[in-house]
């Protein structure tokens, strides 16, 4: 069985740690749904932060669904072991450095794949973290700075003469974001060379691109980011994929469901958010992650309706239309259902 650490993981899909959206509601859906592993949003290793409402919130353990891993962003190796100790201490069961993040407010304080540019650096980074706490210590990583400038080889051997017990690699590199193609031939060099476990991420969206990842790469297993926005059940999908190409045995199959279904589900995750954020805060987070379901099922008209419901009362009045939308077989029509309903007063939620 694939372990980190400790701790075995009930299938080799990873849930990519996303600013923004792996929180305690999503990690909680994403559970549900099959996946194998999970960790919170990156946090800053900043300790002038660590009380910060945000920083609170993307702490917030979640019990019952894997391990407690918490994500990391420095570059001083001496306050990323602070801030990795106080986790250690404040109940994470894993820590993990990013290495890997593309965005530019934190490759501006030159953390996350701005460090790709001095491997000593990350090693020292990763060796600090490592000696300062008892818990298993991984990493997520890009290829490189830059095409041409591929240094992961290097960059995952001395992350694994540092103690990192797992390694996670984006297929881009640092200046290619999230644009173009993701590359594999990268990851099969670093798993060639590291005896650790190694996570294949970018571009896994569906069960055949996930076994073939892994096919390809050698890879112990995958990572999932976007690909699992607006439709959490494929990491269930890719589970079970894997475990059959494996020749594992039977595995529980998450087949794509269908729209009541995916009502339903999507019900449960805007009341998990309204109930984490509260009602204010809540509505900007369940318009993103509505969006997404409904762009998978094709649904733009209702995500437009739902981008415009008022504030005052947005947790009724999203949870009636989305019962209206389980109902209404021509989607088109729905604008105007629900703009009947809600004049007439006849909006209620069962």
């Amino acid at each position: 069985m694939l372990s980190i650490g400790k701790h075995t993981l009930r299938n080799p899909v990873l849930l990519a740690p996303m600013a923004g959206v792996t929180d305690v509601p999503f990690r909680r859906v994403a559970w549900a749904s099959g996946v194998g592993y999970q960790m919170g949003e990156m946090v800053s290793d900043n300790p002038r932060l660590w009380n910060s409402p945000k920083s609170r919130l993307r702490r917030m353990p979640l019990y019952g669904c894997g391990p407690q891993v918490v994500q990391i962003a420095g570059s001083e190796p001496e306050q990323v072991a602070q801030a990795a100790e106080l986790q250690w201490q404040t109940g994470a069961d894993v820590l993990d450095i990013n290495f890997g993040c593309p965005a530019k407010k934190v490759c501006r304080k030159a953390a996350g794949s701005a460090l790709l540019t001095n491997p000593q650096l990350v090693q020292d980074i990763a060796a600090a973290a490592v000696a300062a706490v008892a818990i298993p210590v991984t990493a997520k990583i890009r290829t490189g700075p830059a095409p041409g400038q591929q240094n992961a080889v290097e960059i995952g051997l001395r992350l694994q003469d540092a103690g990192i017990v797992a390694l996670a690699i984006h297929g881009r590199t640092r200046a290619c974001k999230f644009n173009g193609v993701a590359e594999l031939d990268t990851i099969a060099a670093v798993k060639e060379q590291l005896s650790i476990p190694v996570f294949a991420n970018g571009d896994i969206t569906s069960p055949a691109a996930a076994v073939s990842a892994l096919a390809y790469t050698g890879a112990d297993g995958v990572m999932v980011g976007r690909g699992a926005l607006g439709a959490p059940w494929v990491l269930g999908q890719m589970a079970a994929a894997i475990r059959a190409e494996l020749s594992l045995g039977e595995a529980p199959v998450a087949s794509t469901p269908a729209l009541a279904d995916v009502i339903e589900l999507m019900t449960g995750h805007l009341q998990h958010l309204h109930e984490f954020y509260g009602l204010e805060q809540g509505v900007r987070f369940a318009r993103k992650h509505m969006g997404w379901y409904l762009e998978q099922q094709n649904l733009f008209e209702a995500k437009r309706l739902f981008n415009r419901l008022p504030c005052a009362n947005t947790q009724l009045e999203a949870l009636a239309l989305l019962q209206l939308l389980s109902n209404q077989h021509d989607t088109s029509e729905l604008p105007q259902v629900f703009a009947a309903a809600l004049a007439s007063n006849r909006l209620e939620v069962a």
